[in-house]
């Protein structure tokens, strides 16, 4: 089914009528979405970017996103550039692990670099490690910004009843890093290289008598080069089964990430790790100064 599907770039009205019926089926039971069909046809008109991922005539998923202006703080030095935030990707129910997002995102990389843009940005719940396994292993984005409740209150169900915290993630698309991962001309370290060394664990959690993950009350204070934060493998499962711990999960990681980020630390790395009983993840944080 994967060789099927064919990516192309939105450009009509009927396209977008589409999109936003897509749009109103990942996030169900959510707001209505403020984004019309006009309003995705004046973007893709003024230097934005829609992509669809389609299954014969189905739209079974998308990407979106927009110009913007990214500030960035050089010691006294100011610098302004032109970057494209991706605002939404969106893959339909029945298509999901299947490449489509990766997909995705590879032919928006193709569409900003012939555009003459370098940087890409775009948020993400820290806590979903499927999201950052696509983001942070696999495209090669990197994170030091940290935005608490970000989006404020959210109430459809991917996102109700939790704080809408989110990583803003940089992709850096002619980087030699991303271009070697998603050229695949060279893979990130193997994960064992540091599992089994001598990183430190910031916060190493257990497995509850309710077989879920529970974190450390306190976490380690942050001391060295390189360091590994845990999170839940799978939060969605983990927050219908007790919301109450998913909300502690959320505090717990939102003041490691704070601490890290006003530290000079940043994510560089994911991984998702299958041995023992069972699976684990982890940010690996990699010191900037």
């Amino acid at each position: 089914m994967a060789d099927e599907i064919k990516i192309r770039r939105l450009t009509t009205l009927e396209d977008m009528v589409k999109v936003s019926d897509l749009y109103l089926l990942v996030w169900s039971g959510g707001e209505i979405s403020t984004i019309t069909p006009r309003t995705y046809m004046d973007i893709s008109s003024n230097g934005g970017v829609v992509l669809g991922a389609f299954y014969g005539d189905r739209l079974v998923g998308y990407v979106f996103g927009f110009l913007g202006i990214d500030n960035e703080s050089l010691g006294t030095t100011a610098m302004t550039r032109v970057k494209h935030h991706s605002h939404i990707l969106g893959v339909h129910p029945d298509y999901r692990n299947q490449g489509v997002g990766l997909r995705l995102k590879l032919e928006q990389r193709l569409a900003v670099i012939n555009q003459g843009i370098r940087l890409v940005t775009w948020t993400f719940n820290p806590l979903l490690s499927n999201n950052a396994y696509l983001n942070i292993r696999r495209l090669g984005t990197v994170c030091h910004t940290y935005l608490r409740d970000f989006y404020g209150r959210m109430q459809d169900d991917l996102s109700i009843g939790i704080s809408s915290d989110r990583f803003r993630v940089d992709w850096w698309v002619t980087s030699p890093r991303v271009v070697s991962r998603v050229e695949e001309k060279q893979g990130p370290l193997d994960q064992s290289k540091y599992l089994d060394s001598a990183t430190q664990k910031v916060n190493p959690a257990s497995l509850g008598s309710d077989d879920l993950l529970h974190p450390t009350d306190q976490f380690n204070e942050l001391d060295g080069d390189l360091a590994l934060v845990e999170i839940p493998s799978d939060f969605q499962a983990l927050k219908r089964q007790d919301i109450e711990l998913a909300r502690v999960w959320r505090l717990h990681t939102r003041e490691i990430f704070e601490t890290a980020f006003a530290d000079g630390y940043m994510v560089v790395e994911f991984l998702y790790y299958k041995g023992g009983d069972f699976p684990r993840s982890y940010y690996v944080l990699s010191s900037r100064g």
